[in-house]
């Protein structure tokens, strides 16, 4: 039993024995690895080219849109009421006022077309009085151009303008040991109304200040209402002769304006307007039209407006008025 496990061990141990004799040289293996022969063949590097490839408009179903369009709609709201023995004075007072303005731009090309409609109406009524009108007008200015220059445009436009309601004069009667109030219409829709149409040249010199110059300027005056003039005893009647509906005047316009916000959520809106007739240069109709508005947040602001007019077919003297107001303005795109 012992001879037969001698003889594995002897043999374990002689082929030990010869292995660590043996050497290997490291060159010997790396001469006998074969790698893969070059190809005698060049190759190219591709050259990636981009080219445009020319698609039908009809396929992309693509439409540009020239339009853009501008709506903003605010009212106005104030009250004050005071007790029968509120010892400082008051009267009671309601007010309200609405304003909406609608504004569209085409412009294509050297093309242009922007028309702007306003729209104001409001009233007062003070405790003890009739109820005025505060504030009350129509306006709709159109204007088409084709630009010259960088900053000149060749231009032709056609505005209206008139008021919703009745305007009254107020005075006061006595009747019978009473104190009372006696309203005298002075004005209504198309008494007067105006309608001018103008051609001449503008300029542009950025988007926040246009100023038109109007050589050729024709304005129509309109008093519908033929006895106006009798129940005010206003001999100028708006211009128009006594008896007649209808007035037409050449003249000279310059209209400018002037719209940015001047700082973070305060925007200003002005607008002058310049009418020379020019059979009477000496006495030039002008007008001019501010609005200062402080957004609040994004539904209430506080909105200032002052009108400065000036027209001697009407009164021989400056006319101003002006409303501070807080209330509601919604404007889309807002």
């Amino acid at each position: 039993m012992l001879k037969r496990l001698l003889l594995p061990v002897l043999l374990l141990l002689s082929f030990s024995a010869l292995c660590q004799d043996i050497k290997v040289d490291s060159s010997q293996l790396t001469d006998l690895i074969e790698y893969p022969k070059k190809s005698t063949l060049p190759v190219r590097r591709p050259v990636l080219q981009l080219q445009p490839v020319q698609i039908p408009e009809s396929e992309l179903n693509l439409k540009v849109n020239y339009w853009r369009n501008w709506v903003s709609f605010g009212i106005n709201m104030n009250q004050a009421s005071f007790s029968d023995n509120w010892s400082g004075g008051g009267v009671n007072s309601l007010a309200i006022g609405t304003t909406f303005n609608y504004k569209t731009d085409y412009t294509r090309g050297d093309k242009n077309y922007v028309s702007e409609v306003i729209l104001q109406y409001g009233k007062i009524k003070n405790k003890g009085q009739l109820q005025r009108k505060s504030t009350d007008r129509i306006y709709w200015d159109n204007k088409v151009s084709l630009k010259l220059s960088q900053s000149w445009n060749f231009f032709g436009s056609l505005n209206f303008e008139s008021q919703f309601d009745k305007g009254f004069s107020y005075s006061k009667e006595t009747r019978e040991d009473v104190t009372v109030e006696i309203a005298t219409p002075i004005s209504k829709f198309m008494s007067p109304g105006y309608l001018t149409e103008s051609m001449g040249v503008e300029f542009k010199p950025d988007k926040y200040f246009w100023l038109r110059i109007g050589t050729g300027t024709a304005r129509q005056t309109f008093v519908l209402d033929r006895n106006l003039y009798k129940k005010t005893n206003n001999i100028k009647n708006y211009g128009v002769d006594t008896g007649k509906v209808f007035r037409n005047e050449l003249a000279f316009q310059l209209v400018s304006s002037y719209e940015r916000d001047i700082m973070h959520n305060v925007s200003l809106k002005s607008r002058y307007t310049m009418f020379a007739n020019y059979e009477k240069l000496r006495s030039i109709d002008q007008r001019v039209d501010i609005s200062l508005v402080a957004k609040v947040n994004r539904l209430v602001n506080v909105s200032f407006t002052g009108v400065g007019l000036y027209d001697d077919d009407s009164r021989d003297e400056i006319q101003a008025s002006q409303t501070l107001a807080l209330g509601l303005l919604y404007k889309f795109p807002n």
